[in-house]
């Protein structure tokens, strides 16, 4: 035997790069065609899930066509997908763990000791130039997104410390409790309620400026903010009754006044069905409208982000939130705009900003129940600047439902700018003080 027969024979890498490969892609692509289309919209749990499974699928295939087409098992795969689809079964079956602070520290943790492991299993077991091209830099963005996540997890940590309420925390029922703060003076009672998404600061320009002449109450709608979170989504009814149960917790006497911005006004309309003897006036701020699926390009966006907005929660996880939102509000009062900005960074405002645009169609329905809400005064203000085609239509639309009614057309204001720039909100509180005179000296209100 010579020396040559005597040398080491290396693992051949002919196939193992490609099987890496077409692994790899499988995952990423089994990913995407679950979260976008199969479960697309779904809630975190289940979108995590899914991703999840999808790379533990991936996982499998490296480690089964590695033993059967190359010289280079990759045994770690198959043990990591275990690990990977046990965790996406612990999401499906125990949903609320999304909610929990423990997974906040512990998920970051596993993944970067994943990602280390498989890096020494990789170095061991994987001979080809395709371990440093692709798999050290996959494993690297692993282990950085982990390190990510501890970050944010402990930010957030320190945004709650650093960062005080002005208001207080009341009993709902259920063992809730939920935000709600109060100033001024006089009556009747002022009640604003944010659009879309938002917390009590999105409306840091209105309410002091109304709370110098009547009483005014902001609050903070169920997981945002500083409210705590409900198990399921709210439909309008659910969010009415809410803030009924918040206000008599707190003994804010009725009646109120009740101003609505863009879904906030959803809510507002479901509380005068509900509640309409506590209900002494409405003002609605570029309110969304139990017609909007007819205006032509709505149905597709509601549908776009409906599936988009799913993956928020997920995303919020690794810092990408708060990367995103970080020169976001800057038109509010400062503390109005940190206060907006520490809230929207969290997986928490996401998922609750996920569950009421999944379930705004039924707040739609609900609100479309108030027909009428006799002579009471309202008050209808219309943002035209970046308006949808047909949007002007369903506002005027609006006042026929009170016979006490006037309508407010602001050219210049889009539809956020009518709570978030100081001039245009001026505007909003204007029409707040109107409703709120009419309702004191039982005078109409004057039309425009």
């Amino acid at each position: 035997m010579t020396i040559a027969d005597r040398s080491p024979v290396l693992p051949s890498t002919r196939n193992i790069a490609w099987i890496v490969i077409v692994s790899l892609l499988a995952a990423v692509l089994l990913s995407l065609v679950l979260v976008i289309v199969v479960v697309a919209g779904a809630r975190e749990n289940v979108i995590s899930a899914a991703v999840l499974f999808a790379f533990a699928a991936g996982a499998v295939l490296l480690g089964v066509l590695s033993a059967r087409r190359s010289d280079q098992p990759q045994r770690w795969a198959l043990t990591a997908a275990g690990w990977l689809a046990l965790a996406g079964i612990l999401l499906l079956i125990w949903p609320g763990v999304v909610s929990t602070a423990a997974i906040a520290w512990v998920a970051p943790v596993l993944l970067l000791a994943l990602a280390v492991w498989m890096t020494l299993r990789v170095r061991r077991e994987l001979h080809s130039r395709i371990r440093p091209w692709l798999i050290y830099p996959l494993f690297a963005v692993i282990a950085c997104a982990a390190l990510a996540g501890l970050y944010e997890t402990v930010q957030e940590s320190l945004d709650r410390s650093a960062h005080h309420m002005r208001g207080q925390l009341f009993d709902v029922g259920a063992g809730r409790r939920m935000y709600l703060s109060c100033t001024g003076s006089g009556s009747p009672t002022v009640v604003l309620v944010q659009g879309y998404g938002s917390t009590s600061a999105s409306l840091g320009w209105i309410a002091p400026d109304v709370a110098r002449d009547t009483r005014v109450c902001v609050y903070d709608r169920a997981g945002r903010g500083w409210s705590d979170p409900v198990p399921s989504q709210q439909d309008g009814f659910a969010v009415a009754a809410d803030l009924h149960a918040l206000l008599a917790s707190a003994h804010e006497a009725p009646p109120y006044v009740l101003a609505g911005h863009s879904l906030g006004g959803l809510y507002v309309r479901a509380f005068a069905t509900r509640y309409p003897n506590q209900t002494a006036g409405v003002v609605l701020l570029d309110s969304s409208d139990p017609r909007q699926f007819t205006l032509p390009a709505y149905p597709r966006f509601y549908d776009v982000f409906r599936r988009v907005s799913a993956l928020f929660p997920s995303l919020a996880r690794f810092g990408v939130a708060r990367l995103f939102y970080r020169h976001s509000f800057d038109s509010l009062p400062s503390e109005s705009a940190v206060e907006e900005r520490v809230f929207w960074a969290t997986a928490r405002m996401a998922r609750s900003q996920r569950d009421e645009f999944a379930a705004a169609p039924r707040a739609m329905e609900q609100a479309g129940a108030l027909v009428t809400l006799g002579n009471r005064p309202l008050m209808v203000v219309t943002a035209l600047q970046d308006a949808q085609e047909g949007w002007t239509a369903l506002q005027d639309e609006l006042p026929k439902l009170s016979t006490n009614s006037s309508h407010w057309i602001v050219p210049t204001a889009t539809h956020d700018s009518l709570t978030g720039s100081k001039t245009e909100a001026a505007l909003s509180s204007q029409a707040i003080r109107e409703v709120v005179v009419a309702v004191r000296t039982s005078k109409p209100l004057a039309r425009h």
